[in-house]
């Protein structure tokens, strides 16, 4: 019989990687920050990016990894948030509904949609059974077809979905019957590849900033899947156009960048620098222009997401 040889064995398979952007509810404190990103950090996950804004007293972390390690990673974060952030005392400009506000697990193509939920629909469980979390799904996980994006859920605010539990006009999809007294609930889902952009307006009041804000988003009349809220961010000491552009061929970002402008322009206000939020994928910025044409302030090559090499 002739010999075993280590060379002689197939290959194992490498193991597929999963991205999620977790947001949590933490912009300010630097330890805080710290402390939050170094709880994602387990064997088999890689934190890609984090940003974080006072004003919107946010902090989006892009984590690649290994399916059930990536699971590990977002349930460290969930009990590290619970530990760190009383959302009775924390005011931001962004809507939110939990300490770890939302967590959207990345399918970046239909054939990915199958993994994804599964990693979803387990950490919905383990949030709900190891932390104590109620949990509501959204996007391909949706169990209504009433509440598919994060929006539909913070619309009343914070105190608006306490009281909506409360009266038992909606029940969370896992958890506690509950929102946590301090940490809120945890919206989890799988959805597409997601652009977080921001075009700052140096110049201009908050009226103006809404009203470019509802003139570019969809419900506005505006560019399909593009979301925007005009606010006004007192640390930073200006007005931005805040944006998520849901589908980046439909809207490509340099379009979505100049139609801001464009309205700007329309309304006497001037737009200074755009500014990108976590990731992008490489196909939304090849064959267009370029990040400084696009004057995306502190754009670095890792904040491209390939899907064929996210870990």
């Amino acid at each position: 019989m002739a010999p075993w040889r280590d060379d002689a064995m197939p290959v194992a398979p490498r193991p597929p990687v999963a991205l999620a952007v977790p947001n949590v509810s933490e912009g300010r404190d630097a330890a805080t920050i710290h402390a939050l990103v170094e709880a994602c950090e387990v064997p088999g996950v890689r934190v890609l990016d984090v940003h974080s804004d006072p004003d919107h007293h946010r902090s989006v972390i892009s984590l690649a990894g290994e399916p059930l390690a990536l699971q590990d990673s977002l349930v460290d974060l969930a009990a590290a948030c619970v530990d760190r952030i009383d959302l009775r005392r924390q005011r931001g400009a962004h809507p939110r509904t939990g300490a770890l506000d939302v967590v959207p697990i990345v399918a970046f193509d239909d054939d990915g949609i199958g993994l994804a939920s599964e990693i979803a629909l387990g950490l919905a469980g383990r949030l709900a059974t190891e932390i104590a979390l109620p949990v509501f799904l959204y996007g391909a996980v949706a169990t209504s077809s009433d509440r598919t994006r994060p929006r539909d859920f913070r619309r009343d605010g914070l105190e608006g979905l306490a009281h909506l539990v409360d009266e038992g006009g909606l029940v969370p999809d896992a958890g506690p019957p509950r929102l946590h007294p301090s940490a809120g609930a945890v919206l989890v889902g799988v959805r597409p590849p997601l652009i977080a952009l921001n075009v700052w307006l140096p110049d201009a009041t908050l009226t103006e900033a809404r009203t470019i804000a509802a003139r570019v988003r969809e419900a506005g009349g505006g560019l399909p899947g593009v979301r925007a809220l005009g606010l006004y961010l007192p640390e930073a000491g200006m007005a931005q156009v805040s944006m998520n552009i849901e589908d980046h061929r439909a809207a490509p970002p340099a379009l979505v960048i100049a139609a801001v402008r464009a309205e700007a322009e329309r309304l006497g206000v001037e737009a200074g620098d755009a500014e990108l939020v976590g990731l992008i994928p490489r196909d939304a910025v090849l064959g267009g222009p370029t990040p400084s044409a696009m004057r995306i302030s502190g754009f670095r090559p890792g904040q491209v997401i390939d899907p064929t090499g996210v870990a």
